[in-house]
């Protein structure tokens, strides 16, 4: 835990405020993955039933697999911490408290485990790289971003352009 809670202090995710503030606060879990990493996430349960469920659809896998089984060269990303470089305003940053034995923290990027976190980074993913997505050569399925072409100095363009946007 105190790993993730450096890490996400040194990157400016979250901040210590103190444990004399008036607090909403939740505690936080550790998702370990298979290949021996972990993230933290916030139990936001709470909050859902007060959450607007955002309807904005995410992309179907299989029309990403048709798009992709067309490529002969493919990069894959990820779009590193995505949900944290999405600032929370000042007045949800409240709802966004966290306590562990070290302190009481908030969020000020979305923290993973928000209900809506996912459907609002495809949102702004989306926006940012629309033209790409339309050419039909740029798959962006929340955080994960693949290049698909059938040359390879298609790719290259292609990915000169992906790589100017951002």
């Amino acid at each position: 835990m105190e790993i993730h809670i450096k890490e996400l202090l040194d990157l400016g995710v979250i901040r210590n405020v103190g444990h004399n503030e008036e607090v909403e606060i939740t505690t936080p879990v550790v998702v370990a993955w298979n290949n021996g990493e972990s993230r933290m996430a916030g139990d936001f349960g709470a909050l859902k039933i007060y959450t607007v469920p955002d309807r904005y659809p995410i992309p179907k896998i299989q029309i990403s697999l048709n798009k992709i089984s067309q490529a002969v060269y493919i990069t894959t990303m990820d779009a590193l911490k995505g949900f944290h470089q999405n600032v929370v305003t000042q007045m949800l940053r409240k709802y966004l408290r966290i306590i562990v034995h070290c302190g009481v923290y908030e969020y000020l990027g979305i923290p993973f485990g928000i209900k809506n976190a996912p459907s609002h980074f495809q949102i702004m993913m989306n926006e940012i790289f629309p033209e790409k997505r339309s050419e039909g050569w740029l798959i962006i399925y929340i955080y994960d971003i693949i290049v698909c072409s059938k040359t390879w100095e298609e790719h290259m363009y292609r990915l000169s352009r992906f790589f100017t946007k951002i």
